[in-house]
């Protein structure tokens, strides 16, 4: 994918954010610290321009997604969000009366199961 494909591809999906938040470009620009004005939102949905590194986390944490799916490298909102979800859908009858520890505890092993140690896999 060329540099100007990618560009048009994040602007996309800014904006599919944005809609959905039910935010004009005027009304996210105001939540965005860094950002002069609408016209700089209309630039990166567009596809003019790149949004800084600090305007990325701020989109992320307004549209509660994750790096990855901003930067259209994954369609996956939020990672964390799904692992909790398949967590709570595969064991919800063995959570019932633990307390919120542990099921975190449980949640943080689910994911060392499931996708291992990082440092295991580099040792391969």
């Amino acid at each position: 994918m060329s540099n100007e494909e990618l560009k048009k591809n994040i602007g996309n999906r800014i904006k599919q954010l944005r809609i959905e938040a039910d935010l004009t470009q005027e009304e996210l620009a105001n939540k965005l610290k860094s950002v002069k004005g609408k016209s700089s939102i209309a630039n990166y949905e567009n596809g003019s321009n790149l949004p800084s590194d600090e305007v990325k986390f701020q989109l992320c944490n307004i549209f509660n997604c994750s790096l990855d799916y901003l930067m259209c490298k994954t369609d996956i909102r939020n990672p964390e969000e799904q692992i909790k979800q398949e967590f709570e859908f595969a064991y919800h009858k063995e959570m019932e009366g633990l307390s919120d520890e542990e099921i975190a505890d449980a949640l943080r092993f689910y994911k060392q199961i499931k996708y291992g140690n990082k440092e295991n896999k580099s040792d391969n």
